[in-house]
């Protein structure tokens, strides 16, 4: 079964896609921009803006009754490799246990020109 699952503590889609889905269990997170939905507001530095796109992606898994322990699998997209070790130090804050498998690449752009877009999926 299909479920459409979405926090006011995230920032809404900013496109025809859902903040994320439920199938059989298993969560698929959209790529979060670093956007403070109560603000409409991004961080300057790739450390406050990964751990924006971190909190924003622990508001939908809280909303699906999930949490990071939950996650399996992340994509980071970064505007600039030279971030890398930046993000990951914040990255690791949020996965102090079970850490997931990840990709990261570096991309020409990202919206409203952020530094950084994760997402997740995440299941029990």
């Amino acid at each position: 079964m299909k479920r459409i699952i979405a926090s006011p503590k995230a920032p809404a889609a900013i496109g025809p896609y859902s903040q994320a889905i439920e199938l059989n269990g298993t969560l698929f997170v959209s790529g979060q921009l670093p956007v403070n939905p109560a603000t409409g507001d991004m961080p300057a530095t790739i450390e406050e803006q990964t751990r924006q796109s971190l909190t924003n992606i622990g508001a939908i898994l809280e909303e699906a009754g999930l949490s990071f322990n939950d996650v399996v699998k992340t994509c980071v997209l970064l505007s600039d490799i030279a971030d890398f070790g930046a993000m990951n130090a914040v990255y690791a804050e949020f996965f102090p246990e079970t850490k997931p498998a990840r990709v990261c690449y570096q991309v020409a752009a990202l919206p409203k020109g952020a530094k950084v877009e994760i997402d997740a999926v995440a299941g029990k």
